[in-house]
Formats: C-alpha cells, structure tokens, sequence
C-alpha cells in the first residue's frame, strides 16, 4: 500500500443510535452509500431496516398518489418522496413524503448547494410500522419545533392516520367530518377519506380530494401563490 494512503483518515461507520451533530452525520452517511436510508433526530442516529410491502411501500404508494393528484392541479406546490431535510444541527430527516410551496412564491424552505431541503416543509407524512414510536415521539417534537405546520401518520398495524396541525404554536389533532373526511387548514382543498385510504379504496380517496379541487378557496390560494411575485 502507498504511504499517502495509509495516511488517510478512516471515517467511522455509522451506526444506530450514535450520538452526533448533522455534519459529522452527513460525512459518514455520505462515505457509506450501501446505507439506503439513515436520520439524524434530535442528535440520535435511526437507520432504517428493510421495507416492507404491505406494512410499508403499499401505504406509501397511496399516500403518494394522493398527494400528487394535489400537486398537479394545485401550480407552485412542490411534492417529494423521502428527501434530505436539514432541520437544524441535530436534525436531518428524510420523511415519505413532503408538500411545500415553492420557495419562489413565499415557501418556508429552501433548495441548498447540494439540492437538499433546508427548513420545514410546510406539510410532512409519514408511513409508521416498526417506527410508530420514534415518528410519535422525537421526530413529531422536531418536526413541531422547526415550523412544519402539519404532520400526517398513518399507523399501519393500528389501521390509524393521525393528523396533527402545528400552526400558532399549538398542537391539534385534526379529526375526520361526518363524513369521515379530514381537511387540511394549510393547503386549501386537500382532504382525506380515511376510512377509503386505510381499506386500500384509492379511487374513492381521490373521488374525495377531487370534489375540492377548484373549490373557491382552493383557487383562491392558487391566486395568491400566483400574486406573490
């Protein structure tokens, strides 16, 4: 071996629940690329295990088809699966799935150098199996403090969805309508039918968030995103 490299600094592995501060999270997590999903929450790190399909990837995809039927009709909202988000020092999570308003009509995050999300989105969910106490407990508390305005669980094993509304520093549990719909207070004309989503009835899923789509308040926030420049 060269004398150069066996003078380079071996970068530890990361490992769960290591203690550490977002920088030296992200120099370890980026010189172990066989990791296909590892977080940092409140300074603790939680490495993922292998997903499953129906405990995990078959929600996923439902609440994903959900939240792009949104996106697609709603212009300067942005949607993404799993990305890094840079919450602050002891904080770097990669939720299921995001909604935020673009950064250039008044959006609370940003698109850092290397493409990652800095700052809260604007609405987080997540898919909780095995992790139903970490995404309830440490992650809902960084989420809360860092300015994510609404927080969406669905708790596979216990066929629940939470719905959580973090706006006026208060913390309230969105419950579903008479007709078993929740809606959003953050994004107008976003709503869920919870019972729809957690029996896998997707069509009727989006039957319910698509009799608001262009509902007068939905167009209005469409409006107001457009006046903002």
């Amino acid at each position: 071996m060269p004398a150069n490299e066996s003078q380079l600094p071996v970068v530890p592995p990361l490992e769960n629940g290591d203690r550490l501060l977002r920088p030296e999270f992200e120099h370890r997590y980026q010189a172990m690329p066989e990791i296909k999903k590892a977080e940092l929450i409140e300074g603790v790190v939680y490495m993922a295990s292998p997903l499953r399909f129906q405990s995990h990837a078959e929600p996923h995809g439902r609440f994903i088809t959900w939240l792009g039927i949104y996106q697609a009709a709603t212009p300067h909202i942005q949607m993404g699966i799993e990305p890094t988000v840079r919450l602050d020092i002891e904080n770097e999570l990669q939720p299921d799935g995001v909604l935020l308003i673009s950064p250039d009509c008044g959006g609370q995050s940003r698109f850092g150098q290397e493409g990652y999300l800095e700052g809260a989105p604007k609405l987080v969910l997540e898919v909780a199996a095995s992790s139903a106490a970490i995404d309830l407990g440490d992650k809902k508390r960084a989420y809360r403090r860092s300015g994510v305005q609404e927080y969406i669980v669905w708790q596979v094993f216990e066929q629940k969805i939470d719905w959580f509304n973090f706006q006026n520093s208060q913390e309230l549990t969105l419950n579903p309508d008479q007709e078993g719909i929740i809606t959003s207070q953050v994004f107008p004309g976003l709503r869920l039918d919870v019972s729809a989503m957690l029996n896998g009835n997707l069509q009727q899923v989006l039957t319910a968030l698509q009799a608001n789509i262009n509902s007068i308040p939905h167009q209005a926030f469409i409006q107001q995103m457009s006046n903002y420049h």
